[in-house]
């Protein structure tokens, strides 16, 4: 018997095997009558072990499982046909499963077959692919043959072969992949989508059903990433682990887990020691795959920003009204109050550490700028000198009442120099607690080492007072303290001699950051509106003035903290009173500025120039962008720059974006008033 009499109605092809294979199937080929009569064939099936029908399909299936245990190494015991896939109450079937070497339960390669000539079955192997978490899928009709690789559940990547029964698709591939190649294919610049947008998307796909903590997951991956391109911006010739080289689910698992397990042990602090890796391997997977070609490391610290506000905006922050600053806001107050190598600054509310991250940012700019070193948006993850590394270590503080905030900030401190040992869980306004809180073994674990630095720049005993230089924060500006307790030791907590019921957070963040200032020190602090024009916040805009010199007063757009709230908000920039740095008088002029381009919608979704600079688009893929492809929000707070590297004359050629903003226009008014923060002042943009 030839195949040739089974397959004359499928236009006869089997290209695919050799005639060793065709020839030894024909031997085993056995002649048979049915009830009727009517004669059929049928053959003793490889895996199975019993006899069944041989129909064109059947012919591929029996050829191509020989071939995967002769050629591949396969053994019978891990090759399973008619696999069981499950879509809810509905089982469908599947032609071939290799089984995965270490769980015999779960499917490492999905084939489908299909009789010579056929081209259906394509998108339903990928469906069977999805559903059961297989790393590979094959299809084959005996003349062609297709070989994928699945990295999520809308996209599949073709792959040259599948691997033996002793390899990994990894050791097939072969494809070095380091930061230079991330850089390249940076998927947000390319697609222009945002972290955020991924992270609903893995929501919508596996997270939202996992059964697992999404807050800790994402920051878990997060974390491990930026471990793995750390490594990489400092060694060319690594090949970057965050990524699914062809490991199956479980192999894929294991190497993520021990990429956290290092990245704990290098970054302490941010989770437990006893921490792991809860996802399944298949949801896992997926994750990864949405994850792997996206750069977190660069000093666009968006990327990851607005993926941990939404994060956790509705479980910490969002109910306590404080929402996490959008970055221009802060780079302009940054600006504004011009941070140098030799100040020590600290944020009260620190939230996700955006203040401390890029006054860190702006002096090691000025640092290298002052040394002629290029300016990178690597300048994060490589090696630093001495000095800049004793500036973050010794002069920036972060302090938040929120432990997730308090893990994120430690986080994005890591983006920023590891400087994460200065961020500390702490109650801003409840000082007089801290030397309890201080004492707890867990907290002196994770904490101690900052605290002990933090404790050098009080100026006594207690923690009532201390000697920083600068001090921007956007406190809570909602909800109201009502211990009297705490309320006691405020001056705006008291009325008449006596404790007030209850006092807004904000009030009494005004009083505790000037106490937080040395004489001179300077302030940068978002405000309610009302504060500054309702008749019954008139005693507080006198303990301001009393205390320091009103500097200015930048209006925001009733958009920059929405889609969490649409309160009207100011930034307040002050400088305490100084027989030196800021001599009392009576009479001085004040910087006023409102912002009018609105930086969001009023749906809170971001807005960026338009590459043309006519105006604004919510479209990323339309936007102007800086040179490492970051859209630049639509905002007049300050002028966009980059810093381009001249080879020639080893300096850095400072291009201008965007116009001049409120940042600039207000340093022209320092200079004019000969403010002694812009007296000889260095690198301004």
């Amino acid at each position: 018997m030839k195949l040739h009499d089974i397959l004359k109605g499928s236009d006869y092809s089997l290209d695919l095997f050799v005639q060793e294979s065709i020839n030894a199937l024909e031997n085993r080929i056995i002649d048979k009558v049915d009830k009727k009569g009517k004669p059929y064939y049928s053959v003793n099936c490889i895996i199975r072990g019993k006899e069944i029908k041989l129909t064109p399909e059947e012919v591929v299936r029996q050829l191509y499982t020989e071939q995967l245990i002769s050629q591949y190494g396969y053994s019978q015991d891990r090759i399973a046909f008619e696999y069981p896939i499950y879509f809810g109450r509905d089982a469908k079937r599947a032609d071939i499963v290799i089984r995965d070497t270490d769980d015999v339960n779960v499917a490492y390669i999905i084939v489908e077959v299909k009789k010579p000539k056929a081209k259906d079955g394509r998108e339903q192997l990928k469906s069977y692919t999805h559903a059961t978490g297989a790393s590979m899928a094959v299809w084959t009709n005996g003349t062609t043959i297709a070989y994928y690789q699945r990295q999520n559940p809308n996209f599949f990547k073709d792959i040259p072969n599948i691997p033996r029964a002793t390899e990994t698709l990894a050791e097939i591939l072969q494809a070095p992949f380091t930061m230079k190649d991330l850089i390249n294919e940076d998927k947000l610049t390319k697609t222009g989508k945002s972290l955020k947008d991924l992270v609903l998307e893995m929501e919508d796909e596996v997270l939202a059903n996992a059964g697992v903590d999404v807050f800790e997951e994402v920051f878990k991956l997060i974390f491990a990433k930026l471990y793995d391109e750390q490594i990489g911006a400092t060694d060319e010739q690594y090949n970057l682990e965050f990524r699914n080289s062809g490991l199956s689910d479980i192999q894929l698992k294991e190497k993520i887990e021990k990429l956290f397990k290092k990245a704990c042990y290098k970054w302490p602090g941010v989770f437990a020691e006893d921490a792991k890796v809860a996802l399944t391997p298949p949801h896992l997977a997926i994750c990864v795959a949405s994850l792997e070609g996206v750069k977190l490391f660069n000093s666009n610290l968006d990327v990851v920003d607005e993926a941990f506000e939404y994060l956790i905006s509705k479980s910490s922050k969002g109910e306590k009204g404080q929402y996490f600053t959008p970055r221009y806001v802060i780079d302009m107050c940054v600006k504004m109050l011009n941070p140098t190598m030799e100040e020590t600054m600290i944020d009260t509310a620190a939230g996700s550490s955006g203040f401390p991250v890029h006054t860190i940012f702006h002096v090691w700019k000025q640092m290298q700028v002052a040394a002629n070193k290029p300016v990178s948006h690597l300048f994060t993850a490589i090696p630093k000198g001495h000095a800049e590394t004793e500036y973050v270590q010794d002069k920036v503080y972060a302090i938040d009442f929120d432990e997730k905030a308090v893990r994120v900030a430690r986080t994005l401190n890591l983006i920023a120099g590891d400087g994460h040992t200065n961020v500390l869980h702490l109650n801003t306004l409840d000082y007089a607690r801290w030397a309890t809180v201080t004492k707890d073994d867990d907290w002196v674990d994770t904490y101690n080492e900052g605290f002990k630095r933090l404790r050098k720049l009080r100026t006594g005993n207690d923690f009532a007072r201390f000697n920083f230089d600068i001090l921007m924060a956007n406190p809570p500006f909602a909800g109201e303290v009502k211990e009297g307790q705490i309320l006691s030791r405020y001056e705006l907590g008291m009325k008449n001699g006596k404790t007030q019921k209850s006092v807004s957070r904000d009030i009494l963040f005004i009083e505790r950051n000037l106490n937080f200032l040395k004489p001179g020190g300077r302030m940068a602090i978002v405000l309610p509106q009302g504060r500054f024009n309702n008749s019954s916040d008139k005693a507080i805009r006198e303990y301001i003035a009393e205390h320091c010199r009103i500097l200015a007063v930048v209006g925001l757009h009733g958009n920059t903290f929405k889609p969490h709230t649409g309160t009207k908000t100011s930034v307040l920039l002050v400088q305490k009173w100084d027989d030196v740095l800021c001599p009392r008088v009576e009479d001085y002029n004040i910087f006023f500025a409102t912002q009018r381009l609105e930086g969001k919608n009023n749906s809170g979704v971001k807005l960026y120039w338009k590459d043309d600079k006519s105006g604004s688009t919510t479209d990323p893929k339309l936007a102007l962008c800086d040179k490492y492809g970051h859209p630049i929000v639509y905002h007049d707070l300050h002028a966009t720059v980059d810093y381009n590297w001249n080879e020639e004359t080893n300096t850095n050629d400072i291009v201008q974006l965007t116009p001049d903003g409120i940042a600039e226009a207000f340093i022209e008014f320092a200079k004019r008033e000969q403010l002694s923060f812009f007296v000889d002042a260095p690198l301004m943009k």
